[in-house]
């Protein structure tokens, strides 16, 4: 009876830690031991907005945190949960084989490993961030028995440290590497089974293989069935990104400085955004935003500064081919003049099937490099990632957060354990600042690193990191700002200027990007004004010109003129279309029929077939409209389409997967479009051959402006801020869309900071747990 009290009594201790980052662990354990859950609720009070914002106030930073993640459970409980899931590997115990080849790639990377073994070192304050959102989701859970998870019914706190590593790796950087799905079941091999899912593979290459024959033997009118689908790697495409600014007292009407946060992420799954702000009493106070699950914001401001993130690509990940050569010993790999013994272990997953979950178990390899994931041309691939096993990205993003100035926010920086984000960052006390930001291993420049290196070769191997101040950088530049939309980072400010980063300054892996239009967009926008006051800045994040219009219209135009010089009978099937295009304002405004056309004109002339098909035409770029106005006749039976009939937000299920648009449903037009391939600043990407998205005779927002905000860092700080469907996840909440008109409209909502103008500006007051809450927030 003494053992399973002390037990419980420590269980009980560590479900209820409870005590700031400044406390010791020691005199934490004093407070825990009689400390349940209901009394954190108790001292949390979260305020609702008008908006449905959550603002989380507590007297430690364990209360807030656990304050934030109770919150989001009560926004989107399934995504939070969706992500975790994901996060350990197990989401074909939900879903099925369609995911598995993400569970091996999970388990091949041993997140899960990695992460308790990272949690088991953490200091007082990480483990504490951990407790605390284990914490506030295991008390939402029990709270709220609607809830009914699906699978994780209990939160444990090393999950959150997995969840940041699939959040930043596997979501972001292992894609990079465009591993094929039948290249990792070729490398990870069920234990004594048949790989079935090569057999199907097989038998898909074929069919692919038979379409590309037929299609070599038609015309070529361009089906649009030819086209890859915009869904099918759309990261991977290069057609989205981020945008974000910094303007110092020089460019601002107020003196103080200025933040543009726009950093483009999907609007389903576990990659979008959710708002919300916290206010520890330990002087820990940030709004801004992260992805579902999250302990605190990731992107943001504080009361003195602030930052954003676009995505980059310095080469922090590289692939290895591995010689298993030795007969004696097929465990054996070449290394040098010997042999190195690669380590082997099993794992099982749970698949959930038509007749109920079974488990299978898949047998994995690695090298000193890292895991083995594909077999590519016969050869084992393995990978290895910047600081992925190192860890320690939870810390930084928290040393962040409570940075106060420039000197305390490059200290966290330092630190590297974020591996990549080009950061923009602004302050109250008048600095300005972007780096191409990562933790970029230091390579031999002899060997291309873009291609997978011999893994028998001591020589290439990684030699430490580059530090902070060895990374492309803008500091206060003459021109009063800074820009970038994941273009490089040698333009991160006006062309020409003396303070944009020299490229001959360094290593060629370090930097892969090049300019884009966005980032073009960007010089124009923050050249043309001499001084943006806070309305300007506002409206300058939802400009919507398209700069790719400037020369494509002039090309398109030019080649017109010459087919209806040499065949004008040929010419008129386009006269009018030319015309309108030529009349457009070159603004994705609602009304814009010539928006319409161009954009999607801009976007089949991209693809490869097209370029292929119509490369020995003498009138190509004709030929694509000719093209595009038949499409638009068979798809809506005219292709006299105003823009705004087609570029429609519509919100269905957090998943993206589990609901498809509809064009009976409702849905808003919004006058954003494509970024690379038009080149504007107001980001709204439609991919109409997605699953959920496809036959459909509108195009439907899936990814682009997202979270949006600017602050202005004066005396007394202001911001404004702007989701793009709503903060509830609730088909019922008055908050499931209510965000969305303003999006239509280019116009933010307040982003209240201050608690005496969240109090005036109040929905709900509560604390976690209390059965109210949730009425408050619903619109009945």
């Amino acid at each position: 009876m003494k053992r399973t009290s002390l037990m419980m009594i420590c269980a009980l201790a560590l479900s209820a830690l409870f005590y700031s980052h400044h406390t010791t662990a020691k005199d934490a354990v004093k407070k825990t031991k009689t400390l349940p859950l209901d009394k954190v609720a108790q001292s949390v009070t979260i305020y609702r907005d008008t908006w449905g914002v959550p603002h989380v106030y507590g007297p430690t930073d364990y209360s807030v945190m656990f304050g934030f993640i109770y919150a989001q459970c009560e926004d989107n409980f399934w995504q939070v949960e969706d992500s975790y899931i994901q996060s350990l590997g197990r989401a074909a115990e939900v879903y099925g084989e369609k995911h598995l080849v993400d569970d091996l790639t999970n388990r091949a990377l041993e997140i899960t490993r990695l992460s308790q073994e990272e949690y088991a070192k953490l200091g007082p304050a990480m483990k504490e961030a951990c407790q605390a959102t284990a914490d506030g989701y295991n008390y939402y859970v029990a709270k709220n028995p609607q809830a009914k998870p699906r699978l994780l019914t209990q939160l444990e706190p090393w999950h959150v440290i997995a969840f940041g590593r699939f959040a930043q790796y596997q979501l972001f950087i292992y894609k990079r590497e465009k591993i094929k799905d039948s290249e990792t079941m070729a490398a990870i091999t069920e234990v004594g089974a048949k790989n079935a899912f090569l057999d199907r593979e097989t038998e898909r290459r074929r069919d692919r293989e038979t379409a590309k024959n037929e299609l070599a033997n038609v015309s070529p009118s361009l089906p649009l069935s030819v086209f890859p689908s915009q869904g099918e790697d759309i990261w991977q495409a290069g057609l989205i990104g981020s945008n974000t600014w910094a303007a110092s007292a020089k460019k601002s009407a107020s003196g103080h400085p200025l933040l543009f946060i726009n950093p483009h992420q999907p609007f389903f799954g576990p990659g979008q955004w959710i708002e919300g702000h916290i206010n520890s009493a330990t002087g820990w106070h940030m709004s801004g935003a992260s992805f579902p699950g999250s302990p605190f914001p990731t992107v943001g401001h504080n009361d003195t500064l602030g930052w954003s993130h676009t995505v980059n690509a310095p080469d922090v990940i590289d692939l290895w081919t591995e010689k298993f050569d030795d007969a004696k010993n097929p465990m054996n790999y070449k290394y040098g003049t010997g042999y190195l013994t690669a380590k082997q272990w099993v794992s099982k997953v749970a698949i959930k099937t038509d007749a109920g979950v079974v488990n299978k178990t898949f047998e994995f390899r690695k090298t000193h490099h890292g895991p083995i994931v594909a077999i590519r041309d016969g050869k084992p691939l393995t990978v290895k990632m910047a600081m992925f096993e190192e860890g320690g990205g939870l810390e930084q993003r928290f040393m962040m957060g409570r940075a106060k100035n420039l000197a305390e926010f490059k200290a966290a920086m330092a630190r590297t354990a974020v591996p990549m984000f080009n950061t923009m960052y602004a302050d109250q006390a008048g600095n300005i600042w972007y780096c191409y930001y990562g933790a970029v291993p230091r390579r031999d420049t002899r060997f291309d690193w873009t291609k997978p290196l011999d893994g028998s070769d001591p020589t290439a191997e990684w030699k430490g990191y580059h530090k902070l101040d060895e990374l492309p950088q803008v500091l206060n530049p003459a021109t009063g700002w800074a820009q970038n939309c994941n273009a490089t980072p040698f333009l991160a400010t006006a062309e020409g200027s003396a303070d944009n980063p020299a490229e001959a300054k360094f290593p060629k892996y370090m930097v892969t990007e090049p300019d884009n239009s966005r980032s073009r967009m960007s010089r124009v926008v923050l050249s043309e004004k001499e001084k943006f006051s806070f309305e300007d800045w506002a409206t300058a994040a939802f400009d919507n010109r398209c700069i790719e219009a400037q020369t494509l219209v002039p090309l398109l135009s030019a080649e017109w003129d010459k087919l209806n010089a040499a065949n004008p009978t040929q010419a008129a099937k386009t006269a009018e279309a030319i015309q309108i295009i030529k009349a457009w304002n070159q603004r994705a405004d609602l009304d814009a029929v010539g928006m319409s056309l161009f954009t999607m004109w801009a976007y089949a002339r991209m693809q490869p077939q097209a370029k292929q098909m119509t490369k020995a035409l003498p009138f190509p770029e004709t030929a694509i409209l000719s093209y595009v106005l038949d499409e638009f006749t068979k798809k809506v039976g005219t292709w006299k389409v105003a823009w705004g009939e087609i570029s429609r937000l519509q919100r269905i299920h957090t998943s993206g997967a589990l609901e498809r648009f509809d064009d009976d449903k409702p849905s808003l037009p919004v006058p954003g479009g494509p970024g690379e391939y038009v080149g504007i600043i107001f980001n709204f990407y439609t991919p109409f051959d997605t699953p959920i998205a496809k036959g459909l005779k509108r195009h439907y927002g899936q990814v682009g402006h997202s979270f949006v905000s600017v602050v202005e860092f004066g005396p007394k700080l202001q911001a404004r801020s702007l989701i793009q469907f709503g903060q509830r996840h609730d088909p019922a909440s008055k908050h499931w869309f209510d965000q969305g008109e303003l999006y239509a409209k280019r116009q933010f909502k307040p982003a209240w900071y201050r608690l005496e103008e969240i109090k005036a500006n109040l929905e709900a007051a509560y604390h976690p747990g209390e059965a109210t809450a949730m009425k408050m927030v619903v619109g009945k």
